[in-house]
């Protein structure tokens, strides 16, 4: 059975599925493994968790829409009709919509932050996370700089991983790996990782789910437990409740459109 004919009944069904970073828009995101990874999965509620759409990119650059990108909006519809329910929790690349938060369209919600239940009956805030990033809120001009050069390590993944594909070998994220390897960045991961489970300890939650820094992680910190979705740039990762309240995230395959899902053990995903 192709993929495209997959029906509904045959996915694999979750009660949540949390994405986050997807950046449609842009020519980092790899919007035709998402079209594919929506095509085998189904849940009652999908959080969209930030820098869904990638308007700072648009912007700057210009419209870049290809069809595939189209494809990731129409299967999300296409799940929405078919009774799940989809909450759009803003971010700051697609900031421009905050002015429409609260907005409902049939099975679509607009928030800026929401309040997740899960199956155990833990409460989780979900929220992107540029709220608790000191550089995106007080040092605006520094976070447009940094995405240039986010972008410029994004142009030579690609360059890079079509070097790769001629001799035989799968996707790596030359951004990624750095990420793990330049010691500002990874203090900047932990203090915004400790600024999200403050907030969530403040304000009583069981723990957080949020995306913004593409860095895919189930922790417990204290007792609160952390969750980022990852990213569709480098890791496409996902974040999925089962209908016991357990969370998991999954990695798509990424040297086959075709191949099946890998699940990753609660633990910072590897380059």
């Amino acid at each position: 059975m192709s993929i495209q004919s997959l029906p509904q009944s045959d996915r694999i069904h979750y009660r949540t599925i949390f994405l986050s970073d997807i950046h449609l828009g842009s020519k980092g995101c790899q919007a035709a493994r998402l079209a594919n990874f929506l095509k085998f999965h189904s849940c009652d509620r999908l959080y969209l968790v930030g820098d869904i759409i990638d308007g700072w990119r648009m912007k700057s650059s210009g419209i870049f829409w290809p069809l595939a990108h189209t494809e990731v909006l129409r299967n999300i519809l296409s799940m929405t009709k078919h009774g799940t329910e989809v909450v759009y929790v803003t971010g700051n690349h697609d900031e421009f919509l905050r002015r429409y938060s609260e907005l409902k369209i049939g099975n679509v919600t607009l928030v800026d932050e929401a309040e997740h239940t899960a199956a155990d009956g833990a409460r989780y805030l979900v929220v992107h996370g540029d709220q608790f990033d000191v550089i995106t809120r007080y040092h605006r001009w520094l976070a447009f700089l940094g995405d240039v050069s986010y972008q410029i390590l994004l142009n030579l993944n690609l360059h890079l991983n079509r070097l790769r594909s001629r001799f035989g070998y799968g996707f790596w994220s030359l951004s990624a790996w750095l990420k793990y390897r330049v010691k500002s960045a990874v203090n900047f991961i932990s203090d915004f990782e400790q600024a999200v489970v403050f907030q969530c300890r403040k304000r009583d939650f069981a723990g957080v789910i949020c995306g913004h820094i593409h860095q895919a992680e189930i922790a417990d910190y204290d007792g609160i437990k952390y969750m980022n979705c990852g990213d569709w740039v480098e890791s496409c990762t996902a974040l999925v409740e089962n209908a016991q309240g357990q969370f998991r995230i999954l990695r798509w395959g990424q040297a086959d459109l075709d191949s099946n899902v890998v699940e990753i053990e609660p633990q910072r995903l590897s380059a």
